[in-house]
């Protein structure tokens, strides 16, 4: 990042909606979801001691699925990825598995990619990730809103929640 793209970064952070910049940033600011990131429960324990697999959140828009990945990449001190299947091809997935494979072979940083809207994408394009979930380049975190599309069982096999 040279000087002109931090002072980039700094004005869009400043200009963001007031919804983006009151998202909460912790698990402690996080409200609601008691039963899985509440003191002590499962998930906060695997995000505090930084042991996590990939993560599947189902639930309607706004109930802080996307929220939630962010919190988790901060505190794992995890590089975040966020695309949406809905605009994203295999080429975006492949350019997120390079930057992955970057982060952790020369800053020795782990990479979440979240992908929004998974169950959109098609049986070519889960299969690109899987490789990639199974070695352990990327933690994978999405979200499914249950619609009727199923996703595939090879990438279901390798997620919990």
């Amino acid at each position: 990042m040279d000087l002109f793209e931090h002072s980039y970064q700094q004005k869009v952070k400043a200009e963001a909606p007031l919804a983006d910049r009151m998202r909460p940033r912790t698990l402690d600011e996080f409200v609601g979801q008691d039963h899985i990131v509440g003191t002590g429960r499962l998930l906060r324990r695997a995000i505090i001691a930084d042991q996590l697999s990939s993560l599947i959140f189902f639930g309607p828009p706004g109930t802080g699925k996307t929220t939630l990945a962010r919190i988790i990449a901060q505190t794992t001190r995890a590089h975040f990825i966020a695309i949406n299947a809905v605009l994203a091809g295999v080429k975006d997935i492949r350019e997120a598995i390079a930057t992955a494979t970057d982060r952790g072979k020369y800053h020795q940083q782990k990479t979440i990619l979240f992908v929004d809207e998974v169950h959109r994408f098609n049986k070519s394009q889960q299969d690109a990730l899987l490789p990639w979930v199974e070695n352990d380049t990327i933690i994978l975190i999405t979200d499914f809103h249950g619609e009727k599309k199923p996703l595939k069982l090879a990438t279901m096999r390798t997620s919990q929640l």
